[in-house]
């Protein structure tokens, strides 16, 4: 059986999205949780649901799919849906997961799904994995090398911010730097002590020793403002976790 996941369309042409409705019914454990024809009205679902997959057009009137991941805190896994495959490569600059051409096929689509929802499925056992490991993380007064093109750092761990997903790289936040190095946010975590670094979200790992402040947010999320100034929202799922960590 395979896992549930949920999804939401953003396309503007009507008869698109019938269409991959109707393709979606032939896959009874993905549940459609919403569907917008432009970018704001996105938004505003993105900001009171948490879907698995977003199913996005490129081209639409105003603001175009590249935007609406622009103004994205947290951004689901992403799926393209467009008649223009010259943006294929930059997609994936905007870490899409696939890029399907139109008009769509039942099979590709079947394929694009069942990677998603094994990737999701991946995801979640790799947290239980990390939350069960003990004694194999690294010790947050170790000093880490990091390299970035001809610049170096050596770094206590325990300094470092924060951990962001950047295409193929991750960006390491400490003092007034930002380097990439060439690790997934996924490879990071597990040799990282997750009493001190948590997943936000799928796009980052803060430190919960360089907090400064926890606010309410939308639809039972948390904003975060680290040391430093930056906001990171906290996905739904996750913060019920970050205050049962952080709770008496």
């Amino acid at each position: 059986m395979s896992k549930h996941i949920t999804a939401l369309i953003v396309e503007d042409s009507r008869l698109a999205r019938l269409e991959l409705k109707s393709m979606l019914e032939e896959h009874d454990h993905v549940e459609l949780i919403g569907e917008a024809d432009n970018v704001d009205d996105a938004l505003q679902i993105l900001s009171e649901q948490d879907p698995d997959v977003l199913f996005l057009d490129i081209h639409m009137p105003g603001k175009d799919g590249f935007q609406l991941l622009e103004e994205l805190e947290v951004v689901p896994h992403v799926i393209f849906t467009t008649a223009y495959d010259e943006y294929a490569i930059k997609s994936f600059e905007y870490n899409a997961f696939d890029y399907l051409l139109k008009p769509l096929k039942p099979e590709r689509l079947g394929k694009a799904i069942e990677k998603v929802t094994q990737a999701i499925a991946d995801e979640e056992q790799r947290e239980v994995k990390r939350q069960e490991a003990s004694g194999d993380h690294l010790d947050i007064e170790k000093r880490v090398f990091v390299k970035d093109g001809d610049k170096c750092w050596l770094v206590r761990l325990g300094d470092i911010r924060m951990f962001e997903v950047y295409g193929n790289y991750s960006r390491v936040y400490f003092e007034n730097y930002k380097p990439l190095i060439l690790r997934s946010l996924n490879q990071l975590e597990e040799r990282l002590d997750p009493e001190v670094f948590f997943r936000a979200n799928r796009q980052q790992i803060i430190n919960v020793n360089s907090v400064d402040k926890v606010d309410s947010w939308f639809n039972g999320r948390l904003k975060v403002t680290m040391q430093g100034g930056a906001e990171v929202e906290i996905s739904r799922r996750q913060a019920v976790r970050f205050k049962e960590m952080l709770s008496l």
